[in-house]
Parts: structure tokens; C-alpha cells; sequence
């Protein structure tokens, strides 16, 4: 799997995300689930083909931890924050978007509606 390294512009003090780059159905179907824990740093991005409020919505089914979701559009402008508990149905970003980062529960402030990201590839 490939990682990007996501920096938000705006908020030029916060740590960098490192996420793996997640395009195929079936990685995004797997996503986190299952997983215990999360480094402070680390992330899933789950790309979509073009913007979309349904294609970017999450499940929560499986996991055992909550994440702080963070949804982009397709010019990386966030356009959705959530806090994603675990074992809920479904999540749908506010406005349509392409990319759906997940990290951490502790980095869902370092995000806001309106903040443009960066990705790198590492």
C-alpha cells in the first residue's frame, strides 16, 4: 500500500499524518476495522473516484476504536469533522467529498471545515 504524508495548510504547528492511500473497494470495505489502536501519527485515506456524500460515507461495524474522521473534497478542502464511534451504522460527510482521512481520536481539533490539506507521497 502506498502512504501519503497530509499537512494541514492552515494549521502549520500540527503533526503531519501519515496515512496509507486506500483506492480499491475491498481495502476500503477492511479499512481499520478490527484494529486496537493507532499511533498519534498514523492514518487511512480512502479515495474515491469523484465527489460524492454516499461513495464518502464510513461504517463503524468492527471497530474497536472511535476515530476522528476528516472529509475532503476533491480540491483538499475539508468539508466535514466527526468524531466516529465505534459500532455505529454509517457516517455521511455534511457536503460531498473524495478523500475520507481516519485517524485518532486525539487529532479530530487539528482539522476544520474550511482548511485546505496537502499530500505527499512518502
Amino acid at each position: 500500500m502506498r502512504h501519503v504524508r497530509i499537512t494541514n495548510l492552515n494549521r502549520s504547528g500540527n503533526q503531519p499524518v501519515t496515512a496509507g492511500y486506500c483506492e480499491s473497494f475491498l481495502c476500503q470495505l477492511r479499512g481499520l476495522t478490527f484494529r486496537r489502536d493507532l499511533r498519534p501519527d498514523e492514518g487511512l485515506l480512502l479515495v474515491q473516484r469523484s465527489e460524492s456524500r454516499l461513495e464518502s460515507s464510513i461504517h463503524m461495524l468492527g471497530m474497536y476504536i472511535d476515530l476522528a474522521v476528516v472529509w475532503l473534497d476533491s480540491s483538499r478542502r475539508v468539508v466535514d469533522v466527526r468524531l466516529a464511534r465505534r459500532w455505529r451504522p454509517a457516517y455521511f460527510p455534511r457536503a460531498a467529498a473524495q478523500y475520507v482521512l481516519e485517524m485518532p481520536v486525539e487529532r479530530l481539533d487539528d482539522f476544520a471545515i474550511g482548511d485546505r490539506v496537502s499530500f505527499e507521497e512518502v
